[in-house]
């Protein structure tokens, strides 16, 4: 990597130790700003491209990065690539919400995904990877128990629906048989893209999820605001773990 770095199309920040060795990624930028916000200190804005916004800041006196990544795997790959492959990024929790499958997982719980399934082609197009499953980085994820259970807040494992559309006018899609058959528990956008992206470039990734809304009971949905601004303890559990990262 050049010492002196030219901004990407994306990422205005002309300068890699802006940015920290772990990041926090968001889909939707204005809660990166709520971290920023709220969360950290001393805090230095380097992107603000498209309002995908890029801080760092402190956090219990270490630095830290946190940046929106935008909706879907097309947005997200574009982000995590430039992070890991021009910035020097070493790690990236994304920190994200998803729709529920199953009775187990409730509005509001806390999830760590370990594996990601998919139908996109975003890994084979991208990287020529064959695989539907991708998996986040098990190191990362025992961290990230640890940091849970000193914050006193359940993480739940589980495999995720990385769906590259959210609406379906397809007769054929059928989220049950994905739930049954494939075993996933949730549905969310991004998180096959980004674990194919470090695994291509050798670098470490995993995703915390709020359940925002359920496909088995509607009634318990989130608003837009509610999940912007009060998911906090994946929040907390990420922030512990990068706070502890050199």
């Amino acid at each position: 990597m050049a010492e002196k770095l030219i901004p990407t199309p994306h990422n205005e920040c002309g300068d890699a130790s802006l940015i920290a060795k772990t990041v926090l990624l968001p889909g939707d930028p204005l809660r990166a700003k709520f971290i920023a916000d709220n969360f950290l200190t001393d805090v230095v804005q380097w992107n603000g491209v498209r309002n995908m916004f890029g801080f760092t800041g402190k956090y219990n006196g270490k630095k830290i990065s946190v940046m929106g990544s935008g909706m879907g795997q097309p947005s997200l790959g574009i982000y995590c690539y430039e992070l890991y492959n021009f910035y020097g990024v070493e790690n990236i929790i994304r920190i994200g919400s998803a729709g529920a499958y199953a009775e187990d997982v409730k509005v509001f719980d806390t999830v760590l995904v370990t594996e990601a399934y998919s139908e996109s082609t975003f890994a084979k197009v991208a990287f020529n990877m064959g695989s539907h499953i991708m998996k986040s980085n098990s190191g990362l994820n025992k961290k990230l128990h640890k940091a849970a259970d000193e914050l006193g807040i359940e993480l739940k494992d589980v495999r995720v629906h990385s769906s590259d559309v959210f609406y379906h006018l397809n007769p054929k899609f059928d989220w049950k048989a994905i739930r049954d058959e494939k075993g996933c528990k949730l549905v969310e956008m991004e998180s096959f893209a980004l674990f194919a992206t470090a695994k291509a470039l050798k670098k470490k990734a995993t995703c915390l999820l709020t359940c925002s809304d359920s496909f088995i009971n509607p009634a318990s949905n989130t608003t837009a605001e509610q999940r912007q601004t009060s998911f906090t303890n994946m929040m907390k559990i990420a922030l512990s773990l990068a706070s502890n990262r050199k």
